[in-house]
């Protein structure tokens, strides 16, 4: 698929997704060849582990905030995590937020074979 799409990696879509606390499953597809079916698309699982280190490194489940230091009584700028990654995917996120932390996963695995693909490429 990365090569039928010459590397153009926004036109690849998600077609799909299903998410069971144990993997994201996503079903991906060119936009200019859509599929009639998912059978048609590639399957891509990923595990809840790397998914919800995804969340994180992207900080989809916290925000900044000012937080009371409990004993020494001065405030302080910290990131305020929602929940825990997976937990706050499934009951805390808006649907446009579920659909953002889908396309931070497909970002992430495109840049990783992309990254992949220049590291294994020869320099001569």
């Amino acid at each position: 698929m990365i090569i039928s799409v010459d590397y153009d990696y926004s036109r690849i879509a998600i077609a799909d997704h299903e998410f069971n606390y144990t993997t994201l499953t996503l079903w991906l597809e060119d936009k200019h060849d859509f599929k009639n079916s998912l059978e048609e698309c590639l399957q891509l699982d990923i595990t809840s582990k790397q998914f919800a280190k995804i969340i994180r490194n992207e900080n989809l489940n916290s925000y900044e905030g000012t937080k009371m230091h409990p004993t020494k009584k001065f405030l302080f700028k910290t990131r305020i995590e929602v929940n825990e990654p997976t937990r706050w995917y499934q009951d805390d996120a808006s649907l446009i937020e579920q659909q953002w932390a889908r396309e931070a996963v497909l970002r992430s695995i495109l840049t990783q074979l992309v990254e992949n693909e220049v590291a294994e490429t020869p320099n001569w």
